[in-house]
């Protein structure tokens, strides 16, 4: 009987490091052994900027899943994201190695090779090639060409590029942790792997993925990743406002959020009718307070009315979370393209009214993203918070079994050794 094949995955975010430990046995069932999360420390925006104190956190994530999961971490797949990260769209044509023959997996490595050679600057790295589509002697709209018979092959592909500053930092934390990177993975890319349905990304969808102080946006035109980019606000600039609003601490408006949020979380009843939701609405007293001892603050704080709170304070951030949403929508020129709407994960989609404002700001429908496609100890991880975490393990299980698209990208930065040894593997996996 083989033995089960082990994915490991980091999250390192702003607010929290996530660690999830997965095996996947050959019905390539993924099944979760391994949970933990700890707050964040040496982050921000995405990217480490203090490397003493990110190890450290690290280290305790990855030790307290290992505990859980009962194996030791060795190679991992890392999350990366920040301002830094920018998308770009290509095109590429080669001739088929063999002229009226089959195309063949080196076909395809050629194509996206090519579409790798756009001009970028020194500071720059690609993080990712994604095929969108192929085109085999003009005819358009092929998800997989390889076995097709042609002389002509194009791709148009999405390539995600980051800093290699930031790169190589976040590489060098898990050199100094002691795990091997085996990929990093753009965070809304692992997101979406987890909360997205593949109706969704045919029709055309946007995910959200609004994180401590990062908002990533990817947008899926007919099946494939048409725009990538992040925007500098997150879920901790509510938290901000929350505490100048009400002159409290951070760990206290951040108490408040959490409280608000689940409070609101009513389940939808669409057979209610028109009075009876009258009638709930007008039993409600007028004016709830926040009793700000039950959720233990101790500040000498007023009464707070809640409605106020929403209102003045977390409405008009949310309003322009969305409206920096909105103008990336824009930019991106798919905006029409997205039928499905939004869906919105990470740790601030659990901010009370988000959905509402994000249908009113952009206009589309939008559902709070679940995570799906794991078995196992799926109750630890019942929550948009974990969509990240969740999808870099199914990215791992996929990029397995999909080894013509696990282009080694970051060949820049690593040791020599490591990187003839991605060569030789790469060889190897198209010999019989």
């Amino acid at each position: 009987m083989a033995k089960d094949k082990v994915i490991c995955a980091i999250d390192v975010g702003s607010s929290k490091i996530a660690t999830l430990i997965a095996s996947m046995g050959e019905d390539e069932k993924i099944n979760l052994i391994g949970v933990s999360a700890v707050t964040s420390k040496g982050v921000k925006k995405g990217q480490i900027v203090d490397i003493e104190e990110a190890v450290s956190a690290i280290t305790e994530s990855i030790e307290a899943s290992e505990r859980m999961g009962g194996y030791s971490v060795s190679s991992v797949f890392v999350s990366i994201g920040g301002p830094h990260i920018e998308s770009i769209n290509s095109h590429a044509v080669v001739a088929i190695a063999k002229p009226e023959g089959e195309i063949e997996e080196n076909d395809i490595l050629r194509v996206n090779d090519a579409a790798r050679a756009v001009p970028l600057p020194t500071s720059k790295e690609i993080l990712h090639v994604i095929p969108r589509t192929f085109t085999v002697d003009g005819q358009e709209g092929i998800r997989d060409p390889i076995g097709m018979t042609g002389v002509r092959l194009e791709t148009d592909t999405h390539i995600i590029t980051g800093a290699t500053t930031a790169m190589k930092n976040l590489i060098k934390c898990m050199e100094l942790v002691g795990v091997n990177v085996e990929e990093l993975v753009f965070t809304g890319i692992a997101s979406a792997h987890a909360v997205l349905t593949d109706t969704e990304k045919e029709l055309g969808v946007i995910l959200v993925d609004i994180g401590g102080e990062t908002t990533d946006i990817v947008i899926y035109a007919d099946g494939a990743i048409a725009y990538s980019s992040v925007i500098p606000v997150g879920a901790r600039h509510i938290t901000s406002d929350l505490a100048v609003g009400l002159r409290v601490s951070l760990e206290s408006a951040e108490k408040i959020k959490l409280y608000l949020g689940k409070v609101n979380k009513q389940p939808t009843m669409p057979e209610a009718t028109e009075k009876e939701e009258e009638r709930r609405s007008l039993s409600k007293p007028k004016e709830e307070l926040l009793d700000v001892r039950s959720l233990g603050i101790n500040e000498d704080i007023q009464k707070i009315s809640k409605k106020t709170v929403v209102d003045s304070i977390i409405r008009p951030r949310v309003r322009e979370i969305f409206e920096l949403v909105g103008k990336e929508v824009k930019k991106s020129g798919f905006g029409a393209q997205t039928p499905s709407g939004l869906v919105v994960c990470g740790g601030g989609s659990l901010t009370v009214g988000l959905l509402d404002q994000a249908k009113y700001v952009l206009g589309y429908p939008a559902r709070l993203g679940k995570v799906e496609g794991l078995s196992g100890m799926v109750d630890e991880i019942d929550s948009p918070v974990f969509a990240t975490a969740a999808g870099l393990i199914i990215y791992g299980a996929r990029s397995d079994m999909n080894s013509q698209f696990s282009l080694p990208v970051l060949a820049k930065g690593l040791p020599i050794k490591e990187v003839v040894q991605r060569g030789i593997n790469l060889i190897k996996s198209f010999l019989p």
